[in-house]
C-alpha cells in the first residue's frame, strides 16, 4: 500500500456532510465545489441523495425553521433565510406552518423574556422594543401585539 491519498470521492464527502446536520440542496452543491468537486459531479451526486432520502429541502427547511423559532427569531427573517438556501416559496411556507407556533404570542413572550413585565416607561424605550423586534424579524403586526400585552 503506498502512502498517497485515494481520488477523494463527492458521494462520501456529501454523505459525511449529511451526518452532521441537514443541508439544503443548494448548500450541498456549493461545499461539495468549494471542496473542489466539479460542478456536474456536485449536482449529480446531490440528486442521488436527495432521490434515496438522504438530502430533503422539505426536511432542511423544517429543522431550520424550528431551530430559528426556538432561538427567538421572527417569520421575515426565517423566511429570508430559507430562499438563501435554496428553498420554493411552498416550502417556506410549508415550514413556517410546521413551527405551529402563534408568531404574535411568540414576540410577546420573547419581549416579555427581554425586558419584563410591564409597559415601558418613555415613547423611546417602546420604540427601542419595537426595534429589537423588528430586528428578531417580526412583522408590525407582531410587534403592535407584543407592544400591547406588555402594558397589561
Amino acid at each position: 500500500m503506498s502512502g498517497s491519498r485515494a481520488t477523494p470521492d463527492p458521494r462520501r464527502k456529501a454523505l459525511e456532510l449529511l451526518t452532521r446536520r441537514e443541508h439544503s440542496r443548494r448548500e450541498l452543491t456549493r461545499k461539495l465545489t468549494d471542496r473542489g468537486f466539479d460542478a456536474e459531479a456536485a449536482s449529480l451526486v446531490v440528486q442521488d441523495m436527495a432521490e434515496r432520502g438522504f438530502q430533503d429541502d422539505g426536511r432542511f427547511a423544517c429543522a431550520l425553521a424550528r431551530s430559528r423559532m426556538l432561538a427567538g427569531q421572527g417569520p421575515l427573517r426565517i423566511r429570508a433565510e430559507l430562499r438563501q438556501h435554496g428553498i420554493g416559496e411552498d416550502g417556506v411556507e410549508a415550514a413556517l406552518a410546521a413551527c405551529e407556533v402563534d408568531w404574535n404570542e411568540h414576540a410577546a413572550d420573547l419581549l416579555r423574556r427581554r425586558f419584563g413585565g410591564g409597559e415601558a416607561p418613555s415613547r423611546q424605550e417602546t420604540a427601542r422594543r419595537g426595534a429589537f423586534l423588528q430586528r428578531r424579524g417580526f412583522d408590525l403586526d407582531a410587534i403592535r401585539h407584543a407592544l400591547s400585552q406588555c402594558k397589561d
